[in-house]
């Protein structure tokens, strides 16, 4: 989900709760805050040797004791909205970070509006080879060679 589309959703249920459903299932508790609001972005260089750039909008999310605490839509939009400046887009994919065992970070990956608000459901982030045709993928050794690669 990009931060428009995000945005968009908010506005239309102002009000509504919102939740967090893990990839395996679970929730989020529903006490939980939204601590940080930022623009993260990554340059780095496949191991092809190709310059590449990443960003995305990061929501991170946090669990203290205090269980009555509820974020409902119309205060995450207001958060959302001090980091403006920072973002300087909307066209940004939005991500959460939940430390639940370990720190992850989860691309939002779809929501449907439920009985108790907003739910936001968070998928998996996975590595991969940006170069295969390069490096040693499915046996094929002979670009071995290729500085970064294998």
């Amino acid at each position: 989900m990009i931060l428009e589309s995000l945005l968009t959703l908010l506005s239309e249920n102002p009000t509504a709760g919102v939740q967090l459903r893990l990839p395996d299932g679970n929730f989020v508790p529903s006490h939980f805050h939204i601590t940080e609001v930022g623009l993260v972005r990554k340059d780095f260089i496949d191991c092809g040797g190709t310059v590449r750039s990443s960003a995305s909008c990061v929501l991170q999310v946090w669990v203290a004791q205090d269980t009555h605490h509820r974020l409902d839509t119309s205060k995450l939009s207001k958060i959302i909205g001090l980091a403006a400046p920072l973002l300087m887009s909307s066209e940004l994919p939005v991500e959460v970070e939940y430390e639940g065992g370990v720190l992850s970070q989860y691309p939002v990956t779809a929501s449907e509006i439920t009985p108790l608000g907003v739910l936001l459901h968070l998928g998996t982030k996975h590595t991969a080879c940006l170069a295969p045709e390069l490096c040693v993928i499915g046996g094929n050794q002979s670009n071995c060679g290729t500085p970064g690669c294998c």
